[in-house]
């Protein structure tokens, strides 16, 4: 065996070794939330409306508040973050404001949480109170959205410069509006990039407590609209086992959450492969 050769059977051995420590490690944690908190799901739990604090009864308003949340967040996130990259990528050129733009939002993903929590209880929650109803569901969501943007923009500007400039470059030279290209050439090849960035964000919504403690409420009743005060699973979890200490709940939901968060993953990626096959 050549030095080479050695060198690359170490670096492969050592890579190996990282995935799988890192694989047996999510194995655990997997295997304990689920075995402690499997026995909890049933119909009732989760059609049933929380009492005495959460501490007994179903996690039913949380799953509502989840959905709703989620929902609303990518619907006001999706066209400002996407559309923001388009027209970083597409139509500005390098200069002042294109560099303020990234460096915002990299200035953006690296605040902590519990930040944009305060900043959304002291903007959206307090200073806009007539408009967002205080602690609700949307003020929630546009907390949320102030959180996403970073990953949905820096994902989407990535997936639209992987596209090759010669097809936007034929496309323009048939006469068509650089919109055209865009909406035609550019953003179907670019999609499956900007569907990650979608995935990546729903599973930072759908985890977060810290910012959502400040600006949802917290409230076990059931959301009617975004105007309400909610729950997510999340927050669900941590108060429960925080403030009423029943384990059994808390474990409970956090294997809906696992659920929950898996079927989101193979819906989406199932979706992507649908869109792409009739997009390709």
């Amino acid at each position: 065996m050549t030095k080479a050769q050695k060198s690359q059977f170490i670096a492969f051995g050592f890579l190996s070794l990282i995935a799988m420590f890192t694989f047996v490690i999510l194995l655990a944690i997997l295997f304990y939330v689920l075995s402690r908190g499997l026995s909890m799901i049933s119909l009732e739990f989760l059609l049933e409306h929380p009492r005495k604090m959460g501490s007994e009864g179903g996690i039913y308003p949380a799953i509502i508040g989840t959905v709703y949340l989620v929902a609303t967040t990518l619907a006001i996130a999706t066209p400002l973050g996407v559309g923001t990259a388009i027209l970083m990528n597409e139509y500005l050129q390098d200069g002042p404001l294109k560099r303020t733009i990234r460096f915002a939002t990299e200035a953006l993903s690296g605040i902590p949480s519990i930040i944009f929590g305060l900043f959304g209880f002291a903007f959206f929650v307090i200073l806009l109170k007539p408009i967002t109803g205080g602690w609700s569901i949307i003020s929630g969501a546009l907390t949320g959205v102030t959180m996403i943007l970073p990953v949905i923009i820096r994902a989407s500007e990535e997936a639209l410069k992987n596209v090759p400039n010669s097809l936007r470059e034929g496309s323009l030279a048939l006469g068509t509006t650089r919109w055209y290209t865009i909406k035609k050439i550019v953003l179907p090849i670019a999609f499956p990039g900007i569907l990650t960035s979608l995935i990546l964000s729903i599973g930072r919504v759908v985890g977060e407590t810290a910012a959502f403690i400040l600006t949802l409420g917290g409230t076990l009743l059931l959301p009617r609209n975004i105007f309400d005060g909610s729950r997510t699973l999340a927050l669900h979890l941590y108060m429960v086992a925080m403030e009423t200490g029943n384990m059994d709940v808390a474990f409970g939901t956090g294997a809906v959450l696992i659920f929950l968060v898996l079927f989101i993953n193979f819906t989406t990626g199932f979706l992507l492969k649908r869109l792409v096959k009739k997009f390709s």
